[in-house]
This record gives C-alpha cells, sequence and structure tokens, in this order.
C-alpha cells in the first residue's frame, strides 16, 4: 500500500468499485447536463404533488447552496435525494422546514404558500414535522417525557399527554419502556422516539434527515419498516435524505440525484436502481 495515494470513497461496493469522492462529484456534474424539466417532475407525483418547490434558491447567510431547484411529490408518497456530499440534498430539507436564507423561488403544501413560513408555523400549522440525523432525544427524560416535548405547541398539556398515549399505543417497543429514561434505549429504539415525538402533532409531511445514520444493519432494517407504515398506512408524505443511496432508493417511490445544488436525474427509486450511471457512481457499481 505504500506510495499508493488514500481515497475515501461513496457508500457501498468492493475495492475494483470505490471512487473517490473528488471523481464521484466530477462524474455527477457531467449527468448534469441535460436537467429534467419541471413537468417530468409534476408527472412523477402524479401531476397531483402536495409539496412543491419552484426554482428555489436558498442557502445559509450568503452562501448560495441551491441554484434554481424544482421538487414535486404527491400525499402518501416518498422521495429519496441522493447525491454527492455537498449538493444541497440536506439544504432541501432545511429549507422546506424553515431553517435557510431563501433569495428567490416558492414553497408550497397543498397549494398554499409556506416560503416564508417560520419552523414552528410549519408544524403547527402545516403539518411539516423534521425528524434530524443527530441524537436529538433528551437521555435522562423519560420515553414518555420525550414524547411530551413533541407536543410542545398544542393547545394544551393534556391534548398532548392524550397524542403522547396514542403514539405509544401504536408502538409497543416504546410503551414498554415508557417510564423508563431514554438514555437506556438501544440506538434503534432511539430513532424510533425521534420518529414517534415527531408523529405527535399528526404532520401531513415528514422530513427524514439521514435516517440510517450510525445504526447497525438489523435497527436499519426496523427503521425503515416504520417509515415504510407511516408511508403506507398512515398516508404520510416523506421526503428524504439517506446516506445508503441503495437503502433509500428501494425505499422511496422517487428518486432524485442533487449535484452541486441542482437536480440531476429525476426517476422512479426503482429506475434509478438499475440506472448504471447512479449504480456506478452511488451505489458501489
Amino acid at each position: 500500500m505504500s506510495g499508493k495515494k488514500q481515497i475515501s470513497g461513496y457508500h457501498q461496493g468492493s475495492v475494483d468499485t470505490v471512487l473517490s469522492v473528488d471523481a464521484v462529484t466530477r462524474e455527477a456534474e457531467a449527468l448534469a447536463e441535460e436537467r429534467p424539466d419541471r413537468a417530468a417532475l409534476w408527472a412523477l407525483a402524479d401531476d397531483a404533488p402536495l409539496v412543491t418547490i419552484e426554482n428555489l434558491v436558498a442557502g445559509y447567510g450568503a452562501m448560495e447552496i441551491l441554484h434554481g431547484v424544482d421538487l414535486a411529490v404527491g400525499r402518501g408518497q416518498s422521495l429519496c435525494l441522493i447525491g454527492p456530499n455537498g449538493a444541497g440534498k440536506s439544504t432541501i430539507l432545511h429549507s422546506i422546514y424553515g431553517f435557510t436564507t431563501i433569495s428567490a423561488g416558492t414553497i408550497s403544501i397543498g397549494g398554499r404558500d409556506v416560503t416564508r413560513e417560520k419552523p414552528n408555523r410549519k408544524l403547527s400549522h402545516s403539518g411539516v414535522a423534521y425528524i434530524l440525523q443527530d441524537n436529538s432525544v433528551f437521555p435522562d427524560m423519560t420515553v414518555r417525557e420525550n414524547l411530551l416535548m413533541g407536543g410542545y405547541l398544542m393547545e394544551s398539556p393534556q391534548l398532548a399527554a392524550q397524542k403522547a398515549d396514542q403514539v405509544l399505543e401504536k408502538y409497543e417497543r416504546l410503551a414498554a419502556r415508557a417510564n423508563q429514561p431514554a438514555r437506556v434505549l438501544s440506538g434503534g429504539e432511539r430513532r424510533l422516539l425521534e420518529i414517534s415525538r415527531a408523529l405527535v402533532m399528526d404532520p401531513q409531511v415528514l422530513l427524514v434527515d439521514e435516517p440510517s445514520i450510525g445504526l447497525e444493519p438489523r435497527f436499519i432494517d426496523m427503521v425503515f419498516e416504520i417509515l415504510t407504515d407511516l408511508q403506507h398506512r398512515d398516508g404520510k408524505t416523506i421526503i428524504m435524505v439517506e446516506q445508503n443511496a441503495r437503502k433509500g432508493l428501494e425505499f422511496a417511490d422517487i428518486g432524485y440525484v442533487l449535484v452541486a445544488g441542482q437536480v440531476a436525474i429525476a426517476q422512479k427509486g426503482d429506475d434509478l436502481l438499475e440506472n448504471p450511471d447512479v449504480g456506478r457512481l452511488f451505489l458501489g457499481g
């Protein structure tokens, strides 16, 4: 190995299929030359999108990350965003929820412009919940107390308690530990608690940032089973960023490849899995 340049790879694959991050970015930029138009994106949402983004220019302070992004996802659909590091995937979630500086474009939910709404209003009035990628449980609070925190914008503590109990009824794994401190939970159970806390407000849209990050494979499967149930049984619309591109695309109805703050490719999730360029760059061969 001496004398060879050490490179960092992207996701999965054997050593024969690993590409450097820089190489992935360069080759992915070539894919962006023929970006999908708005009509194609709307068609993937069955021409009846619940969440739409049009010509979004956004970033953090003076740093512009997104350069004219369009997006459409229908009610009860799931969308997974993949792409190189720094492509703007999480920035899309941040923008929808109100965490970025937006200089142009619109974000709509159910046909209503929510571009300038603050996060609290997005959650309480527009039905949008954000599930962070970081470990955000309160370890010294009980599982039930963590759930109660999810209802902090409700009209009364009694209503929040009622909703928290309904969530506990849904997930026996959490109910069994309702009165135990959250620090005793496994990694997968903590992620379940984070998801469940977001459900207390009964959102219609879930923004899910890296649900598999830091989890063992058996817990990753559990989390995706929960998300599948929320989409198909409860009718939630899910917009996700996922580091494990294969897992994310296997889950999602729609997949977008982001490159340099723009949508380079948009197809059904299954079709992206079969796309040779996507496979070579993001799926390990």
